[in-house]
């Protein structure tokens, strides 16, 4: 085998669709990024999804076929100023010498370009100063941003720049897709693999390409002259990996199993599906909101204290990160399992939602209507309120329906 200074991934990586594998369900004929790339005009967007699906690929073919300038930046190292010059790049400035290089590995254009490309990975690290920074560039097309993440864009996108962008859901990669990539990478490196080797890798991988190519990389420069093992790769990793995402399945297991070991006050099995969970990679961010839909769903008005304990938990989680917000996790664990639970605020929450959408806009009592002009007061709008009363207020059709009864 011989070494290469880039790594396998980016070696392998496909410059059109024709070798691009899997996301079908954006990619595939008639989807919208295949006709986007056709059509070489795309809007502002934001790739969401797993490591290792995708999201820089398609950012790169989105750049070749618009043929307008690319600057790849991340969001973990850059800054206001990194996005000041490329912003500049667009103004009308002197042409570059021959052969000069624009800033971050992008060409300088012959002629000062109208707009570029900038594709900003990790765009859930730049905070909310940074994000307004570039709203008025990306609303005016000076910039077309393709944002990278693997957060739920919604948290953590400020909504005046998510409303100004497509979002785009990656998924992880199957394990047919994986043994694909697998194939391809064994053959440029010029290394056979056994079949039990391919396995563990898509195992190994839980839909990230580049795990699976990375371990494959090192595997074959520690063996170069037998064909690729399961062995092999398990010394080659030299760490026992728990299963957690294959095809997707394990994921929802696990969140599936801790949730219930919470509902059912077992601390000890609610402890150890959280610390699987952290051990295998998972985001604490999303234990965390899952911890504070619990507080409310399965606690609610037995201890409403467990909402605030949850919330605290979550933002101690979001300030402080792995590996000490593991504490904070602990903590919030073991006070939501032992918590008392009471589900009536919810049930009756969604009782109340069957009979809005069976019944429809039923209408409003007019003693509880809004009075803002004398012409609804004459209509008698507001007319015989009382703040405090053993009346019911539902709509005629309903009054007197009980959703909701106090826990005793």
């Amino acid at each position: 085998m011989q070494r290469s200074p880039k790594p396998l991934a980016e070696r392998i990586r496909p410059r059109d669709l024709s070798g691009f594998i899997g996301q079908s369900h954006l990619v595939g004929a008639g989807k919208p990024l295949n006709r986007a790339l056709q059509q070489r005009t795309v809007p502002s967007m934001i790739f969401w999804g797993p490591p290792g699906v995708g999201k820089t690929t398609l950012a790169r073919m989105i750049a070749a076929v618009t043929a307008k300038p690319f600057y790849n930046l991340s969001a973990v190292s850059a800054g206001k100023a990194e996005l000041r010059q490329i912003v500049q790049s667009v103004k009308p400035a002197p042409v570059s010498k021959p052969g000069q290089r624009g800033l971050f590995a992008a060409s300088e254009p012959a002629e000062t370009p109208d707009s570029v490309i900038l594709f900003l990975d990790e765009i859930h690290r730049f905070n909310k100063a940074q994000q307004d920074f570039l709203l008025p560039y990306v609303e005016d097309g000076t910039i077309t941003l393709i944002g990278a993440t693997t957060e739920n864009p919604s948290f953590e996108v400020i909504s005046a720049l998510l409303s100004r962008m497509q979002v785009f859901t990656l998924n992880p990669l199957t394990i047919a897709e994986i043994q694909q990539i697998i194939a391809r990478g064994a053959a440029a490196l010029e290394v056979e693999i056994e079949a039990d080797g391919v396995g563990f890798l898509a195992n190994y991988a839980n839909g990230d390409a580049r795990a699976a190519l990375n371990l494959l990389e090192n595997a074959a420069r520690l063996y170069r002259s037998a064909a690729i093992t399961a062995d092999h790769l398990r010394e080659t990793l030299q760490s026992k990996h728990l299963r957690y995402d294959k095809s997707g399945e394990e994921h929802y297991n696990t969140i599936s199993a801790f949730i219930k070991s919470m509902r059912a006050s077992d601390v000890d099995a609610a402890l150890y599906y959280c610390a699987r969970m952290i051990d295998s990679g998972a985001d604490p961010k999303f234990i965390a909101r899952r911890m504070v839909i619990f507080a409310s769903e399965d606690i609610g008005l037995a201890d409403s204290s467990a909402l605030m304990v949850a919330n605290h938990v979550f933002r101690a989680v979001e300030t402080i990160g792995l590996p000490e917000c593991q504490f904070n996790l602990a903590h919030g664990v073991a006070y939501l399992a032992t918590a008392r639970k009471n589900r009536d605020a919810g049930n009756a929450y969604f009782r109340a939602l069957d009979d809005a959408r069976e019944l429809g806009n039923l209408s409003i009592p007019l003693h509880i209507r809004n009075a803002p002009t004398q012409l609804m007061r004459e209509l008698g709008y507001g007319d015989g309120y009382h703040a405090y009363t053993d009346e019911s207020l539902l709509p005629d059709e309903i009054k007197g329906r009980r959703y909701f009864r106090a826990p005793e």
